[in-house]
């Protein structure tokens, strides 16, 4: 009998280094099942989940995903209602939501007219342009409310110029798209419908109702024992046990759901998971068409192109436009002209065209580069076209970072690191997860310092009270900083137009970028910071939107923030 157990002893410890030897050989495989399993159910879940589940439940979860965290002050609280009003946009009355696609916006059958110069039928420059804009449906029938989600351009092909226009919204199926003429000679009125009244109805509703549209995913390691889990901002508390990984100084909120086996703190990494299918019905997808009704022009009805003559000599004032002044300010940052941004406002452009004239500007200089891809583009940019500054290897992943670059002849040192989560990088270690108030407090600061901020394009799938708060906390580090060291230089980079279709509309859409924007210029008005303004340089240019804009765009990005960190210098003979 002894010999027997000895036999099946000898067989069971075969077959237990026989496993071991397989999981080893095959952790990153079994890793990786872990992941796209856990995925698949998390997707099967929240199909099943919103299928049987009553919609005032989700915006309850709303309600949670907007106020996890620290509670704000009634200061805070005031400013975030402000905010929310500012940003609010028109809807379809309650009782006339069409119940039929051919009854929707149509950019095909709506049209626009340039408005005749009052006072005359010349145009100068300095003049105001208005264009009116009548939207019909795919009947041919003229809409009789507003929220059409509309861009207006002014352009030259001829003189390489381009200004944004300022778009204005009767609420009754009328526009105002209004310019301001800067140029000499032949300007074009350029007029697209991003998104319909109805289609901005439904990306509301994403908003809010499906904040974890784009989940995340978080490695826990111990040994030889591995687990992926699934993590976000808004995970339902009551599905499993959570590890709580908010942020002990600005008390932003980030949980992951525990590992079966692993404890909470052998989380290894943070990367995306992937994207939610099947969010909208067949019907809703009708309006989020390309070629159809997504980022398609609209015709004239009749000339879509003026003449622009020199500046009157007389100086009378000519009233152009038809909108009463108080309705709409408009105040273009800048313009382009021979493809080269000319920014307004008193800021004078430089143009570095050579690696030596960025070399003498940076001289001296750290610059911390803080945010999402479209800042780290910057990074990208000035590596590449200034030889001196050579990359260090910190081993970082691809597109990820942290990176560094120094110049140790002219002593400028340059560095970007990602924002914190949410943030849809492919893999970030933990360790390396920071969140941008938090290095703001860690920096001297003084005039030799540059803080380039780039927040934004990870923030669309969440309610805007998330993206309040966390620039909230980024402004109270600026302000502290900024207390400490005055000289400091703050630049912040705005959001930009991107390409859209059907899929990258429901996560990422203008239209969501354009609503954090105008968050973000309003939270930080008033504050010792510059911008430079994406939004308006990429509507203006005429090459085609994208999430990272095309090198000719960026440079004149960066020639902007050069301007700052080096104005030109005043005539020392002026008094």
């Amino acid at each position: 009998m002894c010999r027997n157990l000895s036999k099946y002893a000898l067989l069971f410890l075969f077959l237990a280094v026989s496993g071991l030897i397989f999981l080893l050989r095959n952790i990153h495989t079994v890793e990786n099942w872990n992941c796209h399993t856990i995925s698949a159910l998390y997707q099967l879940q929240s199909r099943i989940h919103s299928s049987f589940i009553p919609v005032s439940t989700f915006y309850h979860n709303h309600t949670f995903c907007a106020h996890l965290g620290q509670k704000p002050s009634p200061e805070d609280e005031l400013e975030e209602r402000y905010l929310l009003d500012s940003i609010a946009w028109p809807g379809p009355p309650p009782r006339s939501m069409p119940t039929a696609f051919r009854q929707t916006s149509d950019p095909v059958h709506s049209l626009f007219a340039i408005l005749p110069a009052k006072g005359g039928r010349e145009w100068h420059v300095g003049d105001q342009l208005e264009a009116l804009i009548q939207i019909h449906d795919f009947q041919g029938r003229p809409k009789r409310y507003g929220g059409d989600f509309l861009l207006a351009r002014l352009h030259s092909p001829e003189l390489g110029a381009g200004v944004a226009g300022a778009v204005l919204d009767h609420r009754n199926g009328f526009y105002s798209a209004l310019f301001p003429l800067l140029w000499v000679g032949s300007a074009q009125v350029e007029i697209m419908l991003v998104h319909s009244s109805e289609a901005v109805a439904v990306l509301q509703r994403l908003r809010e109702v499906h904040p974890d549209r784009v989940f995340f995913k978080s490695l826990f390691r111990l040994g030889f024992i591995s687990e992926t889990t699934m993590c976000n901002m808004c995970l339902p508390p009551d599905q499993q046990p959570l590890c709580n990984y908010t942020d002990l100084y600005t008390g932003e909120p980030w949980y992951c759901y525990k590992p079966k086996i692993l404890s909470c703190d052998t989380r290894i990494n943070h990367a995306k998971g992937g994207y939610l299918k099947h969010l909208i019905t067949n019907k809703e997808a009708l309006l989020l068409q390309s070629g159809v009704n997504l980022k398609v022009h609209i015709h004239a009805s009749g000339p879509d192109r003026i003449n622009v003559l020199p500046p009157r000599k007389d100086k009378v004032e000519v009233e152009s436009s038809s909108i009463k002044p108080e309705a709409i300010t408009l105040e273009p940052s800048g313009y382009y002209y021979e493809d080269s941004w000319r920014p307004l406002g008193g800021v004078t452009m430089r143009r570095f065209s050579d690696s030596s004239a960025i070399t003498q500007c940076l001289k001296n200089k750290v610059i911390y580069m803080y945010g999402d891809s479209t800042v780290r583009q910057w990074f990208e940019h000035l590596i590449a076209f200034v030889p001196e500054l050579k990359e260090f290897n910190l081993q970082s992943p691809k597109n990820v970072g942290p990176f560094m670059a120094v110049d140790s002849t002219h002593n400028i040192l340059l560095k970007y690191r990602c924002h914190g989560p949410p943030i849809r990088f492919s893999t970030v270690m933990s360790s390396e997860l920071r969140y941008i108030s938090n290095e703001l407090d860690g920096l001297s600061g003084g005039p030799n310092t540059v803080v380039v901020l780039s927040i934004w394009a990870h923030f669309s799938t969440f309610p805007v009270q998330v993206y309040i708060r966390r620039l909230r906390h980024i402004r109270r580090a600026l302000v502290r900083l900024l207390d400490r060291a005055p000289g400091t230089l703050v630049v912040i980079r705005s959001a930009n137009l991107q390409a859209l279709d059907q899929e990258v509309s429901l996560y990422n859409s203008d239209w969501y970028s354009l609503q954090l924007d105008n968050v973000l210029r309003t939270m930080f008005k008033g504050m010792s910071v510059l911008l430079v303004d994406a939004w308006q340089m990429t509507l203006a240019h005429h090459l085609p939107h994208a999430l990272h804009p095309p090198p000719a765009i960026v440079k004149n990005m960066i020639d902007m923030l050069l301007s700052y960190v080096c104005p030109e210098k005043k005539n020392s003979q002026q008094k």
